[in-house]
C-alpha cells in the first residue's frame, strides 16, 4: 500500500473539505494538485474514487501551517478541487472553510489556547488578507459543541467569529475594479465588485426570474446558464480576472428584494452551479454593494441606519448576516458567525503508482 497522508476532514460554515499541513504535502504546485485531484476523486461527477462529496461545497482543501506574517498565527491557502474537471484552483478565498482553520490551528499545535476564547489571526495567502477568528477553547480545549445555528447546517454547533479587515480589492485590485459602480453587459446592467470575493451582481428581474426560484430550477435552466457565462466570460478582464474560462470567479449573484426581512435576496452561480446557499465572502461582496448608492444592488436592498449595520443576505436556505462596521459612508470591516466541526482525523491515500 502507498503511503498515506495525514489529514483532518471538517465542515467549516456550509462547506467541507480537507485541512492538510502544508509540511504533509509536495511543496511543487503541480504535485500537490495532481495528488489532490486523485484524493477528491476528480474529474468525476460523482467522486465516487476518492473523497470529494460531488458538490463544489464538498470538494474544497484547506492548507495551514505556521505564519512567517507579523502580528499572524497561521497561513492559510485555500484551494478548490473542481468536481467533473481535473482542475484545482486558488484564484479565491473561502470563508466557510476558513471557519475551520482556527480550530484546527489550535489543536493541531500551531496556536495555544488562550482562555476560554482563543483568537486566531490568519493570513490568507490566496489574496494577501487578514481574518481573525475567535474560537471557543473552554477548560483548555477546542469545542464544537454549542448553541450557534447558521442556516444550511443542521443542528447546532459552537460559534466561531470571523472578522475580515482590509479585504477591498483582495482578487480584482480594487473594491469596483471596472471603475463603475455600474457597468452594461450583453445589454444587462451588472455590479462587478471584490470586497473578498470577485462577483458579479446582476438584477434577477433582467433575466426574467423573480429571483426567488429555488436551486434545482435555477440548476435546469439552461439559458439562464448560457446568458450568465457569456457576461462571465466578458466581465474577466474588466475584473482584471483574465480569461475566466477554467476560473472559478468571478461568482454570478442574482439579487433581488429580501423576503423574509432580510437586506437582500440572492441566488448565486459558483460560477456554473446555484449555490445552496452563498459563500462568507460572496455574502460581504454582495453585502457592500447593497449599501452602496449607485449600484445594482442598492435600490433593491433594505439597510438600516447606524454605525454597525446588521445585513442578512438571504439565499435558498435561509440567510447570512453580515455586520458591517463603518466610517462614516466607508466600509471599516465586516464580520460573520459561521461555525465548524472536525468529522474525522486520520490519513487519505492517493492512487497507488
Amino acid at each position: 500500500m502507498s503511503d498515506g497522508i495525514p489529514c483532518v476532514w471538517m465542515r467549516g460554515g456550509t462547506s467541507k473539505g480537507g485541512i492538510f499541513l502544508a509540511a504533509d504535502l509536495p511543496a511543487d504546485p503541480d504535485e500537490r494538485d495532481r495528488l489532490l485531484l486523485e484524493i477528491m476523486g476528480s474529474p468525476d461527477n460523482r467522486q465516487v474514487d476518492g473523497m470529494g462529496g460531488a458538490d463544489p461545497l464538498t470538494s474544497k482543501v484547506g492548507v495551514v501551517k505556521r505564519s512567517s506574517h507579523p502580528d499572524c498565527d497561521v497561513d492559510y491557502l485555500f484551494l478548490q478541487v473542481f468536481v467533473d474537471q481535473a482542475i484545482v484552483t486558488d484564484s479565491q478565498n473561502c470563508g466557510n472553510i476558513l471557519a475551520a482553520v482556527g480550530p484546527f490551528a489550535i489543536e493541531q499545535g500551531l496556536v495555544p489556547v488562550k482562555g476560554e476564547v482563543t483568537q486566531v489571526s490568519v493570513f490568507m495567502e490566496n489574496t494577501d488578507q487578514i481574518a481573525v477568528l475567535q474560537v471557543q477553547t473552554p477548560n483548555g480545549k477546542v469545542t464544537y459543541k454549542g448553541d450557534s445555528a447558521i442556516d444550511g447546517v443542521p443542528g447546532t454547533s459552537s460559534p466561531v467569529t470571523c472578522e475580515f479587515k482590509e479585504t477591498a480589492g483582495s482578487t480584482c485590485g480594487a473594491l469596483y475594479p471596472s471603475g463603475n459602480l455600474k457597468d452594461s453587459v450583453d445589454g444587462v446592467d451588472v455590479t462587478l465588485i471584490d470586497n473578498g470575493m470577485p462577483v458579479v451582481i446582476l438584477n434577477a428581474s433582467d433575466f426574467g426570474i423573480s429571483g426567488t426560484e429555488s436551486r434545482d430550477e435555477l440548476d435546469s435552466n439552461t439559458e439562464l446558464k448560457s446568458r450568465l457565462e457569456s457576461i462571465r466570460l466578458q466581465v474577466g478582464p474588466l475584473m482584471n480576472l483574465g480569461d475566466v474560462t477554467e476560473k472559478s470567479v468571478p461568482k454570478m449573484s442574482l439579487v433581488s428584494q429580501p423576503q423574509d426581512g432580510g437586506c437582500i435576496s440572492t441566488r448565486t452561480f459558483i460560477p456554473h452551479r446555484c449555490h445552496a446557499s452563498i459563500g462568507v465572502l460572496g455574502a460581504v461582496s454582495v453585502a457592500t454593494a447593497a449599501i452602496t448608492p449607485g449600484t445594482v444592488a442598492y435600490p433593491l436592498a433594505r439597510v438600516p441606519d447606524g454605525d454597525q449595520k446588521t445585513l442578512p443576505v438571504e439565499h435558498p436556505t435561509g440567510e447570512m448576516t453580515v455586520v458591517a462596521y463603518m466610517d462614516g459612508d466607508e466600509l471599516r470591516s465586516a464580520a460573520l458567525l459561521r461555525t465548524a466541526r472536525k468529522l474525522f482525523e486520520g490519513t487519505v491515500y492517493p492512487l497507488e503508482k
